[in-house]
């Protein structure tokens, strides 16, 4: 657990160091109180009250550094406590900044909010309360037991065999518990994710009357949780019972061997009762040791989950970054992509052998069957992921050679997933240019056809959109996402078009963004709508595994047959779809 705190610390260590030295002394002197209870309660046994006194002058100023370091090392622990806790949050934050896109999965933001909020809470109290009583009980028992050398050699050597058995015992009470103390934070990060599943996707539980029964998935991670749980405690009260046993196991071990030295005459019965008295007392912190040991186990777990992120590789840098040539221009060479990572062997490929080029200044659209890769096309240029395989390039430059905000600087992104903060309407279309005057807020939030949304809100441009923008439709939210494009006025757009699932007005506010967007950006759609398809410069189609099947005009494609004539033909017989009425009915 010490260890893990140093590394969570990180340039701050020095924090820990002082503690330990402060909590070191505080557990030699509660070791050395201890023992000068042995001679003054021998004196007392014999009589000598002046050899008693002359002991009790040597305890007093004992005592007081006890008293001192205490304070001492409660206030730098709290001090340490708080600084751990700010440190981390400071911390993870600035690293997970730095991580690859594509690492924030929906599982991984779960496991991320419970560590950032309940994991960095209980290893900074850990800090606190925890690491006094573990290192001063462990510092004041090792002290006993050398001190029981110089009163009897042979009691001494017993209280350290006694030492080894209890460490023993407590090494099996921990690998007991451990594992299903592991077991028992990844079912919380699955309630945690369920929990926040079912409030989330309401509306759609509600639309297939799923809204008034148990949602099954949650029942089911809290059926896990239980059962790990209990689980846990079974093992928690073993290990407990374990330590308890060998505790009690070694102080009877020691009054036996006390005992046998006083019969032969080895030991005056004056001292043996004074070791009594030191061994009860040396008991007591292992004992308490053994209690701290679930907490402790919490404590360092909590604390490998924080590194295991702080560890996780950023996004690569590159030592010396290029300058983006020619503004608005999109490449793809050669790229292969899967999302298990490099493994060619293992991991199936999403992409193979993708070649386009995007021309400045033009409107190219994907199209293809659901799977063929589309959208991670769009992601691979904005470096959610490195390739596995050839090369993305964004302004005539690798993207691997260029830093992260001058990539990004070049790319504003319109996806289907659209997040809105917890902030007004108007701040959150500002994020898209935090510098941009308040005419051009207005006029990105026109063509995007926010200004009419603002019209029916309470507070109007003022009014908190909620988490996630949940006071907003889908359509709505959308159109919030484009006037963040608008206002950027980035060289390059992403667009994942979400049009086929908009009612007629959002659609229209959407498809006249789009054409706005392409007079002024580069635009890469994934294009779900004929009208979209039939206004690119440039068309390319996408095959089921992943492979370019032919690129050029809409005229172009239809002449030549093949893959896209097919997804015209079937659009097109989509399109002329109508209902009728049933004579029955």
């Amino acid at each position: 657990m010490i260890r893990g705190y140093l590394r969570i610390l990180g340039d701050e260590a020095g924090r820990m160091y002082v503690f330990l030295a402060w909590a070191i002394v505080y557990g030699l002197a509660q070791g050395a109180a201890m023992l000068l209870l042995v001679p003054i309660a021998r004196d007392l046994f014999d009589g000598d009250l002046a050899g008693a006194g002359r002991w009790l002058l040597v305890l007093v100023p004992v005592v007081l550094i006890c008293c001192v370091t205490f304070y001492l090392q409660s206030l730098t622990a709290m001090r340490m406590a708080v600084h751990t806790m700010r440190s981390l949050h400071h911390r993870l934050g600035d690293h997970l900044v730095t991580l690859p896109l594509g690492w924030f999965t929906r599982d991984k933001t779960g496991s991320v909010s419970q560590i950032a909020v309940k994991g960095t809470m209980f290893v900074g109290s850990a800090g606190a309360h925890l690491m006094t009583p573990v290192v001063t009980n462990l510092v004041g028992s090792a002290t006993v037991v050398v001190g029981l050398f110089f009163f009897d050699w042979r009691i001494g050597v017993t209280a350290a065999l006694g030492a080894v058995v209890l460490w023993l015992a407590g090494l099996r009470a921990s690998a007991m518990i451990a594992d299903a103390e592991a077991q028992n934070h990844g079912t919380a990060v699955e309630v945690n994710n369920r929990v926040l599943e079912l409030a989330r996707f309401q509306p759609t539980l509600r639309a297939f009357g799923a809204a008034g029964s148990a949602y099954q998935p949650l029942e089911e991670a809290l059926d896990r949780q239980h059962r790990v749980g209990r689980k846990m405690m079974g093992r928690s009260v073993t290990g407990l019972l374990l330590n308890g046993v060998a505790v009690q196991a070694v102080f009877t071990t020691i009054l036996i061997v006390g005992a046998a030295l006083a019969v032969t005459g080895h030991v005056e019965t004056a001292l043996l009762m004074a070791v009594f008295g030191l061994a009860a007392r040396f008991t007591d912190p292992i004992s308490e040791l053994a209690e701290l040991g679930s907490a402790m186990r919490m404590s360092t777990a909590e604390i490998r989950r924080i590194t295991d992120i702080l560890d996780t590789p950023p996004m690569p840098a590159p030592p010396s970054p290029v300058v983006p040539t020619t503004r608005g221009s999109v490449e793809l060479s050669g790229v292969d992509f899967g999302y298990g990572g490099t493994d060619h062997d293992r991991s199936p490929k999403t992409l193979h052998g993708i070649d386009f080029r995007v021309p400045a200044g033009s409107m190219t659209a994907l199209v293809g069957p659901s799977g063929s890769g589309k959208t991670t096309i769009t992601r691979l240029i904005a470096r959610f992921y490195d390739v596995d395989a050839g090369t993305v390039r964004v302004g005539g430059v690798d993207v691997r050679e260029q830093d992260t905000a001058t990539l990004m600087a070049q790319l504003a992104l319109v996806f289907q997933d659209v997040y809105l903060f917890d902030d007004t309407l108007w701040e959150n279309i500002r994020i898209g240019r935090p510098d941009a005057t308040d005419d051009e807020i207005r006029a990105a939030a026109t063509t995007a056809g926010v200004d009419s949304v603002v019209v029916r809100l309470p507070g109007g441009w003022d009014t908190r959109v909620g988490e996630g923008g949940s006071a907003l439709s889908g359509g709505e939210r959308q159109r919030v996402s484009v006037a963040r494009a608008l206002v950027k006025g980035a060289p390059i757009v992403l667009f994942d078009e979400a049009t086929s699932a908009l009612d007629p007005e959002n659609e229209a506010h959407v498809a006249a963004s789009i054409r706005e967007l392409a007079t002024q950006s580069t635009v890469l759609v994934i294009a779900h709508k004929i009208s979209t398809v039939l206004a690119a410069d440039q068309i390319v189609v996408l095959t089921a595994d992943g492979r370019v099947d032919d690129i050029g005009r809409h005229d172009e494609l239809l002449a030549r047959g093949g893959t896209y004539a097919e997804f015209w033909a079937r659009r097109n017989a989509a399109a002329g779809w109508t209902m009728t009425v049933s004579a029955d009915v």
